[in-house]
Parts: C-alpha cells; sequence; structure tokens
C-alpha cells in the first residue's frame, strides 16, 4: 500500500482520469474531493462490500432456485417419453 501525506487543498493523481484532493480535515475525519470520469463508479468501501455479500447471496439463492426448478420439471416429466421432438405418455404409441 502506498502512503502519502497530504494537506488540506492538496491532491494526489491516480492515472490520467482521477483526482483525490484533500478538501478538510477535522480532528479524526478528513473530507476528500474526487474527480473521476462519470463512468467510473465509486463507492465508500463498507458499501461497495454490502453489495459485494448481496450480490454472493442473490447468486446463491439464483442457485437454488434453479435447482428446485430442475427437479419440478424432472419430476413432471417422470412417466412421459420425448418422440420426434414432442412430449408424448408412456402409453401412446
Amino acid at each position: 500500500m502506498l502512503v502519502l501525506t497530504r494537506k488540506k487543498g492538496q491532491s494526489i493523481m491516480l492515472g490520467d482520469g482521477i483526482e483525490i484532493s484533500v478538501v478538510e480535515v477535522n480532528g479524526d475525519a478528513v473530507r476528500i474531493g474526487i474527480k473521476a470520469p462519470r463512468e467510473l463508479t465509486i463507492y465508500r468501501r463498507e458499501i461497495y462490500e454490502a453489495i459485494q455479500e448481496e450480490n454472493i447471496r442473490a447468486s446463491r439463492a439464483a442457485l437454488e432456485m434453479a435447482g428446485k426448478l430442475k427437479n419440478i420439471r424432472t419430476s413432471s416429466l417422470k412417466g412421459e417419453r420425448v418422440r420426434r421432438g414432442r412430449k408424448t405418455p408412456k402409453n401412446s404409441n
């Protein structure tokens, strides 16, 4: 990790398009300003982590639902067979 010392009004550059400036220092709190392209998404770390956790939960729920749907489909197809691309009852020829 790169650690820099900056004073109020000073900034650092990340690449050519991102500038991070120290706007205010008040005790332990530091207000920063960020100039970056609009298409770049910027989150506070705790928000970013919450989004990541929710995405993981959503993925797990989707996988679980897909498994349930597969089981439902499999159980509904029992007693049927596929003939020329169409489902027909087992007794039919």
